[in-house]
């Protein structure tokens, strides 16, 4: 289990460094945003600046996993951003769900893995 752990973390971290990354440095070439409510959503995360709010959560998050110290910590940030994924693909645009349920099984079996740094915060 120790191996799926590290497997699930890696990849995890992975996925994360590598996409927050792209909010800074564009080499990921992305198609025109769709017209509607998609479009003027993640036009208003690009003309404010907060995609970039947004990828540096995830790049650090990213590396924390990576790195294998402050996992929960790491956990906890992705957690959040894994939700608003969620949020986003509920309200807006059902047709992602494909890597938001595999960021998802990943994060769920970590935070399973990692369960005793939670237990604080979820004791009655």
């Amino acid at each position: 289990m120790k191996i799926a752990t590290i497997i699930a973390r890696v990849l995890l971290g992975l996925i994360f460094l590598i996409f927050g990354s792209n909010a800074f440095l564009h080499f990921i070439p992305m198609p025109p945003p769709p017209p509607g409510l998609v479009g003027e959503y993640l036009h208003a995360l690009i003309a404010s600046g907060y995609i970039y709010a947004i990828g540096g959560l995830q790049v650090i998050g990213g590396l924390l996993l990576l790195i294998g110290r402050f996992v929960p910590l790491g956990l906890t940030i992705l957690g959040a951003m894994i939700v608003n994924i969620w949020l986003f693909h509920i309200l807006m645009a059902p047709e992602g769900f494909g890597p938001a349920i595999v960021v998802t099984v990943l994060e769920l079996f970590l935070v399973w893995r990692y369960r005793d740094a939670f237990a604080g915060i979820v004791r009655p």
